[in-house]
C-alpha cells in the first residue's frame, strides 16, 4: 500500500503528487449547486420586477410592487367593498407595526346602557346560572352541560 515516488511516500491522507488540486484550481470548479429559493424570495423578487406604467398618456417605470398597491388605491375609490376591506386591513396592520394605531374608544356604552348590564349580570348570578363547571360524562371525556333545571324522568315510558 504504501508506495514511494522519489522522496515522497504516498499512503493515507498523502495522495500521488500528478492528482492533487494545482494551485488556483478550484476543487469544485462549477460551484456549489443553485439552492432553491424560498416563498418570501420569490415573492420579494417578483413585486420588484420593473414594469411600464402609463397614467394621464405619461409612461413610467415603476415596480409590480408599486403597481398593485396603485391599483388596489383605485379599485377601493370605486366602491369596490373587498378592495376596501383589504386596504383597510393593510393599513391597520401597518398602523399597528409602526404604534401610531389610535386608542380604542374608551365604552361605547352609554351611562344608561352599562346599567342594563350590570341588572343583567346580577339577575345571572342571582340564579346561580354558571355556577356550576361542566362535568364529564359519556365515552372518551365529551364534555355534556348538565343543567340544574332540566331533569331527566327515571322511569322510561317505553
Amino acid at each position: 500500500m504504501d508506495e514511494v515516488e522519489g522522496e515522497y511516500k504516498i499512503g493515507r491522507g498523502r495522495p500521488p503528487l500528478h492528482t492533487r488540486f494545482k494551485k488556483g484550481q478550484s476543487g469544485n470548479p462549477r460551484g456549489p449547486r443553485p439552492r432553491p429559493k424560498n416563498l418570501p424570495a420569490l415573492l420579494v423578487a417578483a413585486l420588484n420586477e420593473p414594469v411600464v406604467a402609463s397614467a394621464d398618456g405619461d409612461s413610467r417605470q415603476i415596480t409590480k410592487r408599486e403597481a398593485v398597491i396603485a391599483q388596489l388605491v383605485d379599485m377601493s375609490t370605486g366602491a369596490d367593498l373587498r378592495a376596501m376591506k383589504m386596504l383597510i386591513d393593510m393599513l391597520k396592520d401597518i398602523e399597528e407595526r409602526a404604534g401610531t394605531a389610535p386608542p380604542p374608544k374608551a365604552s361605547p356604552l352609554t351611562p344608561a346602557d352599562e346599567e342594563v348590564v350590570e341588572n343583567l349580570l346580577a339577575r345571572v348570578a342571582a340564579r346561580g346560572i354558571g355556577k356550576n363547571p361542566p362535568r364529564r360524562h359519556g365515552v372518551h371525556g365529551v364534555i355534556i352541560k348538565i343543567s340544574d333545571t332540566f331533569s331527566v324522568p327515571s322511569q322510561s315510558p317505553w
